[in-house]
């Protein structure tokens, strides 16, 4: 069986190289991006089973990276997860409005591989 691929977009890089040895050592296959316009181009030469998307980056941040993959006919269905510091008290609502299927806070790595895991299955 192939492992899925997964598409983890985020602006840090320590967090982007510490992700990508995490989820490897799940086997799944992992490509990164550091920005939200990044992550677009490479989810649509890709085509990843998951996109992972921080919310906080500069430029386009993880809401509006989310619509605009959303938008497009060779990204709308890959499943997006929104991985996040923030606490806003409107980030479920803002979440779901920009498409994605879940939220998960920074630093719940272990939740955040059981929601791919469901998802990649």
């Amino acid at each position: 069986m192939e492992s899925k691929k997964i598409l983890f977009v985020d602006d840090e890089p320590i967090v982007l190289k510490l992700m990508k040895t995490r989820l490897e050592s799940q086997t799944f296959r992992v490509e990164t991006a550091a920005s939200g316009m990044e992550g677009i181009v490479k989810a649509k030469e890709w085509r990843p089973d998951v996109i992972l998307l921080d919310v906080i980056m500069p430029g386009l941040d993880g809401f509006e990276t989310c619509r605009r993959l959303k938008a497009i006919p060779e990204t709308k269905d890959i499943p997006v997860v929104l991985f996040t510091a923030s606490h806003d008290d409107n980030l479920a609502q803002c979440a779901e409005e920009a498409g994605a299927a879940k939220v998960i806070q920074k630093p719940h790595v272990d939740q955040l591989l059981e929601i791919v895991a469901g998802m990649t299955a």
